[in-house]
């Protein structure tokens, strides 16, 4: 198969879809690779690693978007893009629909095939093409809410860790999933009090295995969130339900019992974020501030540590992209139901329930949908 891998266009994302080893294995399993013109070099991946694995280069989007069979990404397509979507191309990427009406609409009159990597499943029900990043997406909320505590960031001007003599600064954390996991390794590593939450009792349990003393762990429907709330420095929102927008568990009304000068990071902003003052923001202007609380919400997160996030994405996302490759999509999604799980549209149809449900659409069942 032809597999093209464009450039990101969204504002400072610099990750890339594929790394050139990615490619070398791709090559060497009979495909041909066309890598834009410096798509990696952000990343630290020059054209020239790409050559050696036997890429081929274009120069621009469009060449790729017309000759390749498989679009591979790392962020939903942009408007621009999803104009050069052919009709019965897949695109294997990050999509995030569920929080977002006009891609959805785009996808559904090229007529492509998209698989999502936020619903590709295990047999444990976890999703392993999104944990990856989540795991980056939790570890950089930390580092970036401790930025943004600082006083020329607008916050209280506190250190995280506190000081000799000086108790540090207060986390809660949202979600005791991927994303509050990783959060908790560098909040507890940087000796912050950490408070996690999360509705289950063993979840938290686990937590606590993993943390010990060094978090505090809170059910959430038996505890007051406003007023934890009202002792957060930092609250990290990393709330997922697969596919769908993220509930608001944030009210602008609880914001008027934080400190002037708090902190919210939320992670969950691909998915429409679990604070309702919550809105897009870029790496470029990343914060802004609703009733004295600084906000950041940066969408791409994972794309301020282009590297590291793109070795680690391509060691998730390969080997299914290989299966794809060899075996094309129908047999590769038949035979693999959580594979299956990550096609979001089919040629016109809305194959994930939780899109077809927010957006009123009628749902094709994916298994059905694959044989049209």
């Amino acid at each position: 198969m032809k597999i093209g891998v464009p450039k990101e266009i969204k504002p400072q994302e610099n990750r890339i879809g594929l790394t050139p080893e990615s490619v070398k294995i791709l090559v060497s399993e009979g495909h041909d690779v066309i890598v834009e013109n410096n798509g990696g070099y952000e990343a630290g991946f020059e054209n020239e690693q790409y050559i050696n694995a036997g890429a081929k280069i274009a120069y621009t989007a469009a060449d790729i978007f017309n000759d390749a069979e498989i679009i591979v990404k790392v962020k939903e397509p942009q408007k621009v893009e999803v104009d050069m979507i052919k009709e019965n191309q897949i695109v294997y990427t990050y999509l995030h629909l569920a929080a977002a009406k006009e891609l959805t609409e785009g996808l559904i009159k090229s007529k492509s095939i998209n698989i999502a990597y936020e619903t590709v499943t295990d047999n444990n029900g976890r999703l392993p093409l999104l944990a990856p990043m989540s795991a980056v997406a939790g570890r950089m909320s930390v580092q970036a809410g401790a930025h943004c505590l600082e006083k020329n960031q607008n916050g209280r001007g506190l250190l995280l860790g506190g000081a000799p003599g000086v108790t540090g600064a207060t986390v809660v954390i949202l979600g005791g999933g991927v994303v509050g996991e990783n959060a908790a390794v560098i909040a507890t590593g940087m000796q912050a009090k950490v408070h996690i939450v999360d509705k289950s009792e063993e979840r938290l349990k686990q937590l606590t295995k993993i943390f010990g003393n060094k978090i505090i762990p809170e059910q959430s429907d038996k505890i007051d969130l406003t007023k934890l709330l009202s002792e957060a420095d930092l609250l990290v929102g990393g709330v997922l339900i697969p596919g769908s927008e993220a509930p608001k568990l944030v009210t602008k009304e609880m914001l008027k019992f934080m400190k002037r000068g708090s902190v919210i990071v939320d992670v969950a902003i691909d998915q429409g974020g679990c604070v309702e003052t919550s809105k897009p923001t870029t790496h470029g202007d990343p914060t802004y501030i609703v009733d004295d609380v600084v906000h950041y919400c940066v969408a791409n997160m994972p794309g301020g540590v282009p590297r590291t996030s793109t070795l680690a994405l391509n060691k998730a996302t390969l080997p299914f992209l290989v299966k794809l490759a060899n075996k094309g999509y129908q047999k590769a999604l038949g035979e693999d139901k959580n594979f299956l799980a990550g096609l979001n549209v089919h040629k016109g149809h809305v194959t994930y329930k939780a899109v077809a449900d927010v957006f009123g659409h009628s749902f094709v069942e994916p298994g059905e949908a694959i044989k049209i």
